[in-house]
């Protein structure tokens, strides 16, 4: 059976200490956890024994721990298979300087209002951006894009800078409904006009960069790697981290590809966005025939959920099934890139799907007890960014009303050593 802590330690990890930095939130992300779950993963790594040089993080998403391990003056290696997911990471970590940030944006903003853009420039616009923005605004995105691609230079950081703005601007602009994690139109909506919310979102990044540069040591204290990889691909790193941070996709949670989806047409990273979901972990894609090996290789905790599903939902099973042979290969790894004495902090949350419970943070357990990891725990977590809202309506926005469908409002800490 898996340990767990005392009410006094459950509360350890459930709230930070002040107030999360700007850098944090210069760009949207559904199911990120906050910034202080790092800090305290290191603190309590280094106060069980363990010298923190390199923290890792095998689902990096937009860079909270790279973020956060930078902050604490430490090295930092992690991987994510989304591309948006590694740019925001990239822009969360880098360097700018404000001269050099307000001499792009008047350059990106003069060329922006001399482009002169009509319904013939946008005849090659993927056809899902057209259902997602009105024609005057798919022009002035167009518009800005071209600008920031022709005044700033392809390999330069500052590029990806503008990028990462002009990303977090697309929902807004578009008639994607307003907080909703679901993919659906607004018919109410107006949407921001381009140039007056790009100009808020610059702003916005560079009083975040301005900010950052209090908290971030030297840089010759620590160094960042970030890869648009797949973790499970992967080999060539080993014994090389000291931490290990991260949390898994849920099973049956979110379709980032889905989810990104603006981002990922309007910025090139695939022409049909649900391209990107093949081989992420928790697709909705997965639904293949699993064979009988996957079947019998999975640990008890899996093949209970697998039997529950597929009383309910044969392709569900099979795609939860596929998420768990995924799940497995990916402790196994964490296992192979930790230290001798290194240690692992998943953050996992449980889900449902219509009356199968989905017990993700047992089965993690288990899958660490079968890569060998040792002192394994598990620790029960507010989400402190929920706890007053742990509703959704049927539109998939965030409520206080009870009637409404209750979603998971807290989440799961899984610990083990390396020994």
């Amino acid at each position: 059976m898996a340990r767990t802590h005392s009410t006094l330690k459950r509360e350890y990890w459930d709230f930070g200490e002040g107030k999360e930095d700007a850098i944090h939130r210069i760009h949207s992300y559904p199911a990120k956890f906050p910034g202080f779950i790092t800090t305290k993963a290191l603190q309590f790594a280094e106060d069980h024994g363990v010298t923190v040089e390199t923290v890792a993080d095998i689902f990096c998403g937009c860079g909270t721990t790279a973020v956060e391990a930078k902050k604490n003056g430490k090295n930092f290696w992690g991987c994510d298979i989304n591309p948006l997911a590694t740019l925001i990471a990239q822009v969360k970590v880098g360097h700018y300087q404000d001269a050099m940030l307000d001499r792009y944006f008047a350059a990106v903003m003069e060329k922006f209002l001399s482009l002169n853009m009509t319904e013939r420039d946008a005849v090659g616009i993927n056809d899902r951006i057209k259902y997602w923005f009105e024609e005057r605004t798919t022009l002035d995105l167009l518009k800005l894009k071209s600008a920031i691609m022709s005044e700033i230079p392809k390999r330069s950081q500052y590029r990806k800078f503008f990028l990462c703005a002009f990303s977090n601007i697309l929902k807004p602009t578009s008639k994607w409904l307003t907080k909703s994690i679901k993919p659906q139109i607004d018919p109410y909506k107006s949407p921001c006009n381009v140039e007056k919310i790009f100009e808020h979102q610059f702003k916005f990044m560079k009083k975040a960069n301005a900010a950052k540069r209090n908290v971030f040591p030297d840089d010759k204290r620590s160094s960042v790697q970030i890869e648009t990889k797949n973790f499970l691909s992967v080999r060539s790193k080993t014994d090389f981290a000291d931490l290990v941070v991260t949390s898994p996709p849920y099973v049956s949670s979110y379709d980032y590809a889905d989810i990104h989806q603006l981002s990922i047409l309007w910025l090139d990273f695939a022409s049909d966005y649900r391209d990107l979901r093949k081989n992420m972990i928790g697709n909705q894609c997965g639904a293949a025939v699993p064979s009988k090996s996957d079947i019998e290789s999975l640990c008890r905790t899996g093949k209970d959920v697998y039997r529950a599903l597929l009383a309910v939902d044969r392709r569900k099973a099979n795609s939860t099934l596929k998420y768990f042979v995924d799940i497995e290969k990916a402790t196994m790894r964490c296992w192979h890139i930790l230290k001798n004495s290194g240690m692992a902090v998943f953050v996992i949350g449980n889900t449902q799907y219509k009356d199968a419970v989905v017990d993700n943070s047992r089965y993690l357990y288990e899958c660490m007890e079968k890569a060998k990891f040792s002192n394994i725990e598990i620790v029960r977590r507010k989400i402190s960014s929920k706890i007053m809202t742990p509703y959704r309506d049927a539109k998939g926005r965030f409520t206080r009303d009870s009637e409404k469908r209750k979603v998971y409002h807290e989440e799961f800490i899984v610990i083990g050593r390396k020994k």
